[in-house]
C-alpha cells in the first residue's frame, strides 16, 4: 500500500501529523501480526475482568507507536490504553489502542485493529483505523474526506437500519439484560445485528457502508475517537463525546451510523439508556 511522503509538507503541520499516522498505524499493525501468528506464546494478563484481557503485544504496539511519536512530536501529548497520559504542550493529544479487539486477537479471530486519533485544542482533527487480518487502512483528516486503502467513502442515506445490519457492543460494565434489550428492539423494529469484538472495526464498517450504524453503551476514548472522526468524513453521524476533562477518560456510551439509519438507532439507544442507566 502506498503511503504518503512524509517530506512533502512541512513538519509540524496536520497534514505531517496525518501523514506518520498512517506509517505508524501500518508499523503497529506489521507489529501486532506477528504477535498475532504467535498468539500461543503470549502470557495473557486480565485486567478488570476475566473478559478483560490484555498481553505483552498490546503493551509493545503502543510503546511502539509511542517511541514514533516521541521522536517525531515530542511536545505532542499521548493517551494509550495501556500505558496512560503523557502530557504535551502543543495542543495536540494522541489517543491510541494499540490492538483493539484482544480477546478476539487472543482467541485467534481477524477482528482487531489498531487505533490511532488526534485532538487539537480538545477538537477531534484526524483518525486512521489499521485492520491488518483485511490489509485495510481507514484513514481521514478533518474537512479533508474518509478513505479505504486511498479510495474516498461516502455514505449512502438509503441504508436504514431495515435494509442493513448494525453493529452491537457490549460488555461487563453495563447490564446484561440492557444488551438483550437493545438486540430486541432492533429486531422489533425490523433490524439485525453483528457483533464482532471490536467497537473501532465495527465503527469504520459504518463507514465503509458495511453496517447501517453501531451503538455500545460504553466505550473508552481510545475504542471510539479514531473511527468517529472517519464516520464523520464519510458523511455519517455520531453522538458526542467527551474530549477534555474527567469526561474523557470516564468515556459513555457510542453511537454513529449513516444519514439514513441515525436517528432510528439513536431512538432504541436512548429509550434503553433511561431504563437501564439511569
Amino acid at each position: 500500500m502506498l503511503l504518503h511522503n512524509l517530506t512533502a509538507v512541512p513538519s509540524d503541520t496536520l497534514q505531517a501529523r496525518f501523514n506518520l499516522a498512517q506509517v505508524m498505524a501500518e508499523e503497529a499493525g506489521n507489529m501486532a501480526m506477528d504477535y498475532f501468528m504467535r498468539r500461543k506464546e503470549l502470557t495473557v494478563e486480565t485486567k478488570t475482568g476475566l473478559q478483560d484481557l490484555v498481553s505483552i503485544a498490546d503493551r509493545n504496539v503502543e510503546s511502539l507507536i509511542r517511541d514514533f511519536l516521541r521522536e517525531s512530536y515530542p511536545e505532542d501529548g499521548i493517551l494509550g490504553e495501556e500505558h496512560g497520559v503523557q502530557d504535551g504542550t502543543s495542543g495536540y493529544l494522541w489517543v491510541v489502542d494499540p490492538i483493539d479487539g484482544t480477546a478476539a486477537f487472543l482467541h485467534g479471530m481477524p477482528n482487531w485493529c489498531v487505533s490511532i486519533g488526534l485532538l487539537k485544542d480538545n477538537q477531534l482533527v484526524m483518525g486512521v483505523v489499521r485492520v491488518p487480518c483485511d490489509d485495510e487502512t481507514f484513514a481521514a483528516i478533518k474537512d479533508g474526506g474518509a478513505t479505504l486503502n486511498g479510495d474516498g467513502l461516502m455514505l449512502d442515506a438509503a441504508k436504514t437500519l431495515q435494509n442493513s445490519l448494525t453493529g452491537i457492543g457490549a460488555n461487563h460494565d453495563i447490564p446484561p439484560e440492557m444488551v438483550g434489550s437493545v438486540i430486541c428492539d432492533l429486531m422489533a423494529a425490523g433490524g439485525n445485528y453483528v457483533r464482532t469484538g471490536s467497537g473501532a472495526q465495527m465503527l469504520v464498517h459504518v463507514a465503509a457502508g458495511r453496517l447501517a450504524g453501531f451503538y455500545e453503551p460504553s466505550m473508552h476514548i481510545w475504542d471510539c475517537l479514531a473511527a468517529y472522526c472517519i464516520v464523520a468524513e464519510a458523511g455519517g453521524l455520531h453522538r458526542d463525546f467527551p474530549l477534555e476533562g474527567q469526561g474523557r477518560l470516564a468515556g459513555g456510551p457510542v453511537l454513529a451510523a449513516g444519514p439514513g439509519a441515525f436517528e432510528a438507532l439513536d431512538q432504541i439507544a436512548r429509550k434503553n439508556e433511561l431504563k437501564y442507566l439511569r
